[in-house]
């Protein structure tokens, strides 16, 4: 056995510290602050896998339309609580430029963040029928939307979609709605951690019994065009984003400034709710909240309470990367199309040293590469994995925290600089004659 670049007591030392006790459980934070500390402590630099922060600049013309308002002195008044009419407009367009639907802009609501669209629409789809009460994840996904729920006192429910592709998501999803007790589905496409993405059947199985069962889906776009496989980057040509918008009235859409503009910084986000949606007339709701419909629910009420807006100057950044990407000056896609080719030089690496793709295919085709890809390491369970990479200064998250059953772990590339490939090369050399 020879001595891996961080001495196993450092991080182990770390970890009891902390007070993690099962190392497959450990949060994103605690994965980041192992490896933060261990670094500190060997002098040894760490490959940092765990965090999916956005590595690139933000987008220029962002930047500028925010400073500009800032100079213009936006600041100093609040925004509307349904949001800047110029953001709202261009959500609508680039809605329909890049995922072919019609969304009214008056249903195109500015959030602070894509977190803060997932809570209020948690709140209110939870409110909507007293009947209704739990959420469905179709999982892995993201593990702060099952905390969101938890603040809340919301149930829900989940399942791993890895068994369940193709012809098999149907009879799933039905077992779970035909209990009459499920108020929204919530899933990302691509999916964050496994990357797959769910294809246009699939998705007309989900709207057909989001319908049929009544059922709002929450759609999370995150990572807004990211399945590199296809041209999705042509403003108003098809292909377009894959949506469950086709296929039911049912449906909210998230999209985040985060990823596609990396703007993360400052926390900016639309949610756009179908237009059917928007002004339907749930009992419940008209009860407790003086007769509103869905949409002002959401914005008049949820939002309101939860922050009174979005901050002002970010959605004029917004309005303006929404518009250029419309507009087809700006291609936010080949910005960050560099974190396909970083997936790709990474995953290479890890398959010629014994590692394989854990969720590897969409049906028949290879999965996209991206912003994440999912690991694992003969029969080695999540957290062996994830502790033993430590000691070789690679640091990623459990799949098991995702809501995902597989043994193996979540890469991120956004912070792959290029000296690391080389370093990643010698470590799982390493790695794989020690194991």
């Amino acid at each position: 056995m020879k001595e891996t670049p961080i001495k196993k007591e450092i991080v182990d030392k770390l970890i009891a510290e902390l007070g993690i006790n099962d190392f497959a459980k450990a949060t994103i934070r605690e994965v980041k602050q192992v490896a933060a500390k261990a670094e500190q402590a060997s002098g040894v630099e760490f490959i940092k896998m765990e965090m999916g922060i956005p590595g690139l600049p933000a987008a220029q013309v962002g930047v500028d339309a925010q400073v500009k308002a800032l100079q213009d002195g936006i600041a100093h008044s609040y925004p509307d609580i349904q949001g800047y009419p110029e953001l709202k407009k261009q959500a609508s367009r680039f809605v329909k430029a890049f995922i072919g639907l019609d969304v009214a802009p008056e249903c195109c609501v500015p959030v602070t963040g894509s977190m803060q669209g997932t809570f209020a629409s948690f709140l209110t789809c939870s409110q909507a029928s007293k009947q209704k009460d739990t959420v469905l994840f179709i999982d892995p996904g993201f593990p702060v939307q099952k905390m969101q729920l938890q603040v809340m006192g919301v149930k829900y429910e989940t399942f791993d979609v890895y068994d369940y592709r193709g012809d098999k998501l149907a009879p799933k999803l039905e077992s779970y709605l035909s209990k009459g007790n499920i108020c929204a589905i919530v899933y990302s496409n691509p999916n964050n951690p496994s990357w797959v993405c769910l294809n246009e059947q699939e998705l007309e199985s989900v709207g057909r019994l989001a319908t049929q069962y009544d059922t709002i889906v929450m759609e999370d776009l995150a990572y807004f065009a990211m399945d590199f496989r296809k041209n999705l980057s042509v403003p108003f040509e098809a292909p377009y984003q894959p949506s469950v918008g086709r296929y039911t009235d049912n449906y909210i859409l998230l999209i985040s400034g985060s990823k596609a503009f990396s703007y993360a910084g400052e926390r900016i986000g639309v949610t756009c709710i179908s237009d059917k949606l928007f002004h339907r007339h749930y009992d419940d709701l008209a009860q407790r909240y003086e007769g509103l419909p869905f949409g002002l629910v959401f914005s008049t009420r949820m939002l309101y309470a939860l922050s009174s807006g979005t901050s002002h100057s970010a959605q004029y950044a917004m309005a303006a990367m929404l518009r250029a990407a419309t507009d087809g000056e700006y291609d936010f896609r080949k910005e960050v199309s560099v974190y396909g080719e970083r997936a790709h030089k990474l995953k290479e690496i890890f398959c010629r040293h014994g590692f394989h793709i854990v969720y590897d295919k969409d049906l028949d085709e290879p999965v996209a590469d991206g912003f994440y890809f999912t690991i694992g390491y003969k029969q080695m369970t999540s957290g062996e994995l994830a502790r033993e990479l430590m000691y070789y200064g690679v640091s990623a998250i459990c799949l098991i925290t995702t809501g995902s059953h597989q043994e193996g772990l979540r890469v991120c590339t956004s912070f792959i600089e290029d000296h690391q490939y080389a370093q990643l090369e010698e470590r799982m050399q390493l790695f794989e004659q020690n194991n």
